[in-house]
C-alpha cells in the first residue's frame, strides 16, 4: 500500500478552564457549595471573603487581568466528558450572596448510637476462658454490614483472622462465636440471609413468651414453622398453598402471617452506621418559590455563600511587581513572583466570575421551569403538571440542553406544598382517548391511585390496570405499566397479594 499526506477539515469542540471550572460548579447542590468554596480559598491566597463594597477598586484591579497572560490549555469536548464529569458533585462546593431576608440556621450534628459500640458493649459484659475468642468475637462484629447481616462465611472470616492478627482458628470455632454474636441486641443481629434474621428474632420471641403477650405461643409456632419448612411460598405469597401444607385454614394463617410482619428485616436500622455522610444526610433547597399576592417570586437559597474578592493584599503586589518588572534592574525572581501573583489573581477572578455565572444560569432555569409549570406551583396539584422535557427549558433559555440538565441534577426547590427534586418536573408527554396532551406524572398518579384502591386478595395484572386505565381515557400498553411500575417500586400482582 503507498502512503500519502492528505488535509482533512474538521471540526471539534474545545472548552477553555473557565468553562470547565462554570460546569463543574453548575452540577453541584447549595448543600455541597460552601465547601467548595472553602477549598478554593485555602487553594488561592489571592481569593478571599468580603463584601464588594469594601474594595471599591475591586473591578478595576480585577479588569487589570486583561493585560495578564492567558492560559493557552484547552481541552477538547470528550477530553472533557471522560476526566470531569464523572467527578462527584458532592465533592465539588461553593457559595454566593447571603441573602439578609433569610434566617441564619445551623444545622444540629445528630449523636447516634454506633452498632458497632453497641455490640462491643455487650461482648464486654462476657467472661471469656480464652482471650483469643474474644478477639474472634470482635472481628465477626466488625464483619457486620449497615443493615445487621454478616455477609461474609465463616472461611473468610478464619482467612482475615490469619492474615491481619495472626490468630489460627477453625470454622467451628467461628460458628460457635457467631452464634452467641446472635443472641445480642437487637434482634435479628448478625444473621447471615432473611430467612435466618426472621427466625432468630420469632425464636426469641418464643424464647421470652408469657401469659401477659398478645401474641398467641402456637401463631409463633406457626410462623417459625412457615419461615423454616416454607420460605419460598411464603416469600411468593403463595397463600393457598401455605394452607395445604400447613393443615390451617385462613384465619391461623394470618394469625402467624401479622407476627412475621411485627419482624424487623433490617435489624441495624435504628442505629448509625458510624459513616456520617451517609447516616446524615439533609436536602437543602437550591431555590425558593412563594406565592405573594396571588403571583409567584423565585428567589436563590443562599445563605451558605459567603461575599468574595480579590485580596487587597494581592492586588498591592500586582501593582507593585508590575512597576518593578518595568525596570531594566528587574531580577528574575522578580519576573517569577509577578507570574505568581499574575496567575493567582486571575484564578481568583475565574472563580468570582464562575460562582456569578452558576447563579444567573441557575435562576434563570429555574424561572423558565416555574414559569412553564405555573399552574403547578399556584395550585399544588399534580395533575395540572404539563409535559416538559429539557429541550422545553432550553428553547426558552437558550441555554444549551447540557446545561439545563446539569441545573436539573441534584438540586431541589422549596414550594408550599414540599420540597421537590427538579428532576420530578421533567416528563413525556403522552395522549388521552380525546387528542389531549398529558403528562406521563398524572397517569403515574392514576396508577397509583388504582393500584391503592384495588383488592388486596386479587390485585390487578397489569393487563387489567391497561385495561381500567383505558377506560379513564389513557391509553397504555400493558408493557409500558409494567415499566411505571418499576418506576414507582411497585411490585408485581402476585406480591401485592394480602391476607384480609
Amino acid at each position: 500500500m503507498r502512503t500519502r499526506l492528505a488535509q482533512k477539515q474538521s471540526q471539534i469542540q474545545k472548552l477553555s478552564p473557565q468553562q470547565i471550572q462554570l460546569m463543574k460548579l453548575l452540577q453541584i447542590p447549595v448543600a455541597t457549595l460552601d465547601q467548595r468554596i472553602k477549598e478554593e480559598l485555602e487553594a488561592n491566597p489571592a481569593l478571599e471573603e468580603g463584601s464588594v463594597q469594601e474594595n471599591s477598586e475591586a473591578e478595576l484591579d480585577i479588569s487589570a487581568a486583561d493585560e495578564l497572560e492567558t492560559r493557552e490549555e484547552t481541552y477538547e469536548l470528550d477530553d472533557y466528558l471522560n476526566d470531569y464529569i464523572e467527578d462527584d458533585p458532592v465533592s465539588y462546593q461553593s457559595s454566593s450572596k447571603y441573602n439578609p431576608d433569610e434566617e441564619d440556621r445551623v444545622i444540629p450534628i445528630a449523636v447516634e448510637n454506633s452498632l458497632n459500640d453497641y455490640l462491643e458493649q455487650q461482648l464486654g459484659l462476657i467472661d471469656f476462658d480464652d482471650e483469643q475468642d474474644e478477639l474472634i468475637a470482635l472481628q465477626i462484629i466488625g464483619s457486620i454490614d449497615d443493615d445487621g447481616y454478616l455477609r461474609r462465611d465463616p472461611a473468610s472470616i478464619v482467612d482475615d483472622l490469619m492474615f491481619s492478627q495472626n490468630i489460627f482458628t477453625s470454622e467451628t470455632k467461628v460458628g460457635n462465636l457467631l452464634t452467641l454474636v446472635q443472641q445480642f441486641d437487637p434482634p435479628g443481629i448478625a444473621a447471615r440471609d432473611l430467612q435466618e434474621c426472621l427466625l432468630l428474632q420469632l425464636q426469641l420471641k418464643l424464647d421470652n413468651w408469657d401469659e401477659w403477650e398478645d401474641t398467641e405461643p402456637d401463631a409463633i409456632k406457626t410462623a417459625i414453622q412457615i419461615l423454616q419448612n416454607h420460605f419460598d411460598a411464603f416469600s411468593k405469597k403463595h397463600f393457598d398453598k401455605l394452607i395445604r401444607q400447613l393443615d390451617i385454614d385462613e384465619a391461623h394463617l394470618k394469625e402467624a402471617m401479622d407476627v412475621i410482619l411485627t419482624l424487623n428485616p433490617k435489624p441495624a436500622s435504628g442505629y448509625s452506621s458510624g459513616n456520617i455522610s451517609r447516616s446524615n444526610q439533609y436536602i437543602i433547597p437550591d431555590f425558593i418559590i412563594e406565592s405573594k399576592d396571588g403571583e409567584l417570586t423565585l428567589r436563590l437559597n443562599s445563605r451558605n455563600a459567603p461575599e468574595l474578592r480579590i485580596s487587597d493584599h494581592f492586588r498591592e503586589m500586582l501593582s507593585a511587581q508590575k512597576r518593578r518588572s518595568r525596570s531594566k534592574s528587574a531580577e528574575k525572581a522578580q519576573n517569577e513572583t509577578l507570574q505568581f501573583v499574575r496567575q493567582k489573581v486571575e484564578s481568583a477572578k475565574w472563580f468570582i466570575d464562575a460562582i456569578r455565572q452558576r447563579q444567573e444560569t441557575l435562576y434563570k432555569t429555574m424561572y423558565a421551569i416555574m414559569q412553564y409549570q405555573y399552574d403547578y406551583f399556584m395550585t399544588g396539584d399534580e395533575r395540572r403538571l404539563r409535559p416538559m422535557i429539557l429541550q422545553d427549558i432550553a428553547d426558552i433559555t437558550g441555554l444549551d440542553v447540557s446545561t439545563v440538565s446539569r441545573v436539573a441534577n441534584s438540586k431541589f426547590v422549596q414550594t408550599e406544598y414540599g420540597t421537590k427534586s427538579l428532576k420530578s418536573f421533567f416528563s413525556e408527554a403522552m395522549q388521552t382517548s380525546d387528542g389531549e396532551e398529558v403528562s406521563t406524572l398524572e397517569v403515574k398518579n392514576i396508577l397509583t391511585e388504582v393500584i391503592a384502591n384495588e383488592n388486596k386478595r386479587k390485585p390487578l395484572s397489569d393487563q387489567k390496570l391497561a385495561g381500567l386505565l383505558e377506560e379513564k381515557g389513557y391509553k397504555v400498553a400493558r408493557r409500558t405499566i409494567a415499566k411505571y411500575r418499576d418506576q414507582l417500586h411497585i411490585p408485581k400482582a402476585s406480591l401485592r397479594k394480602e391476607l384480609l
